[in-house]
């Protein structure tokens, strides 16, 4: 009878035990970001488990040192930011208009500070990463899809590529030493930059909604 009490227990157990290793991980990877982008690929592993509100030993359980963090890291931001532009392309393919599906995915990206995650890239040394690789992919189709459906319908300049769309949103987020620039003004900076790759005459289309 113990037996079976004590197995039923464990089997109750064993649920809860995942989904509070699923949370840690969870807070880790997102304290781990918000450090990464105010201090850099440096951060102390440390502070990092401090602001996720668990122990070393808990970070190193679930990360065996700083470049597999680095990589959870990279993963979770390129697999929201792809999630983010899958969903706009199908705002689009329901009818949405494709300049203000771009500047919403612009906008968020901004507020994510996804520019930071650059030099994790470079010194993580993760451009091998197959999951990232596949996660990139995703996000890189889906913002095909939308710029194409912009070119087409006259919206979007003939000459402008993904890459200056990447490139112009990863240089907004990624903070430069010495200069203090508020999220508002990066947030016009942007918009600056989008109103310059529409058509003429195109200048209300896809302002940013307050």
């Amino acid at each position: 009878m113990t037996t079976v009490a004590s197995e039923v227990a464990a089997s109750v157990r064993v649920p809860r035990t995942r989904a509070d290793a699923v949370r840690n991980r969870e807070r880790i990877v997102a304290a781990a970001r918000d450090m990464f982008v105010e201090f850099g690929p440096d951060a102390p592993l440390d502070e990092i488990a401090r602001r996720a509100g668990i122990g070393n030993a808990t970070l190193y359980r679930h990360f065996a040192d700083r470049r597999a963090l680095v990589h959870a890291v990279l993963l979770s931001v390129v697999t929201r930011t792809a999630d983010r532009a899958e969903q706009e392309a199908a705002v689009v393919a329901a009818g949405g208009d494709p300049c203000t599906a771009l500047g919403r995915f612009a906008h968020a990206a901004v507020d994510d500070n996804v520019g930071a995650m650059c030099g994790l890239l470079v010194n993580g040394d993760d451009s091998r990463s197959v999951e990232i690789a596949q996660q990139t992919a995703r996000l890189e189709s889906a913002l095909e899809e939308l710029m194409d459906r912009a070119r087409r319908d006259g919206r979007l300049r003939p000459d402008v590529t993904l890459n200056d769309l990447l490139v112009a949103i990863s240089r907004l987020t990624r903070p430069l030493p010495g200069i203090d620039c508020t999220g508002s003004d990066l947030h016009r900076h942007l918009q600056l930059f989008l109103d310059g790759l529409r058509t003429p005459y195109q200048g209300d289309a896809t302002k940013r909604t307050p």
